[in-house]
């Protein structure tokens, strides 16, 4: 039984009822971690923050996109998050956050996310380590540069003062940061999703073709790609945290 297997995951899901990609979301972790669905209990955020006893219960807290929602509002559901986030941080919860994630993160402990259009990007973008990258245990196997999967609006401009730069990419420097000695890693770009789950989330939010890229969605298509490396950076995470 690999690790992954091991343990008990806790989604933290930001995403109406009736959005299909509530379902698919928790499919893309599970594919990448090799473990069944049941596996991740799924929480919505727009509830409220989940209990103590539900975060206890999970080894290991997931976040990811958002649909329709930004983390740069001021709903009241939003600011009970952004405390929880501060309290994953604190309390040194093990937790990867990718797009809404990474930003709500951000945002939580004093950084600063703005909704700008000419830095948002949507597709499988080129992206480059930095120096703190190459060094890091989880990303420096990717090379000097590797792939991501994008869609996002909302950017990070300002990162958290005790936050580490991992990764950039030409449109948008802030691309992934982790917090030294706390078991916390976040991404703009989305490891757990292959090209097959961006052109569903592009299907069923096809606005971020139309505003970002300017592109029929046929020719959008040919410009995306698998990013399977991409996608070890969960399993590294995991083994890096939780591995004998």
């Amino acid at each position: 039984m690999s690790t992954a297997e091991k343990l008990n995951y806790l989604l933290l899901q930001v995403r109406n009822q009736d959005d299909p990609m509530r379902e698919h979301e928790v499919d893309s972790f599970a594919r990448v971690f090799e473990i069944a669905t049941e596996r991740i209990k799924v929480h919505d955020m727009l509830s409220g923050p989940p209990s103590r006893n539900t975060v206890n219960a999970a080894d290991l807290i997931l976040l990811g996109g958002s649909g329709h929602y930004s983390a740069t509002g001021d709903g009241a559901w939003l600011m009970r998050g952004l405390g929880f986030l501060r309290e994953l941080h604190d309390h040194n919860k093990p937790t990867f956050a990718s797009c809404w994630g990474f930003q709500a993160m951000a945002r939580a402990l004093g950084g600063e996310v703005r909704k700008d259009l000419q830095h948002a990007e949507v597709g499988t973008h080129v992206l480059q380590l930095t120096d703190a990258g190459k060094a890091d245990p989880i990303f420096a196997p990717l090379g000097d540069t590797f792939e991501g999967q994008m869609g996002h609006e909302d950017c990070v401009f300002t990162l958290p003062d005790d936050a580490v730069l991992l990764a950039s990419s030409e449109r948008m420097v802030n691309q992934a940061y982790t917090f030294p000695g706390r078991p916390i890693y976040c991404t703009q770009f989305h490891p757990e999703l292959n090209r097959a789950d961006l052109m569903s989330r592009v299907k069923t939010y096809p606005e971020y073709v139309e505003r970002i890229e300017n592109l029929p969605p046929e020719r959008f298509g040919e410009l995306c790609r698998d990013t399977v490396e991409t996608e070890q950076l969960l399993v590294r995470f995991v083994e890096h945290v939780f591995g004998a």
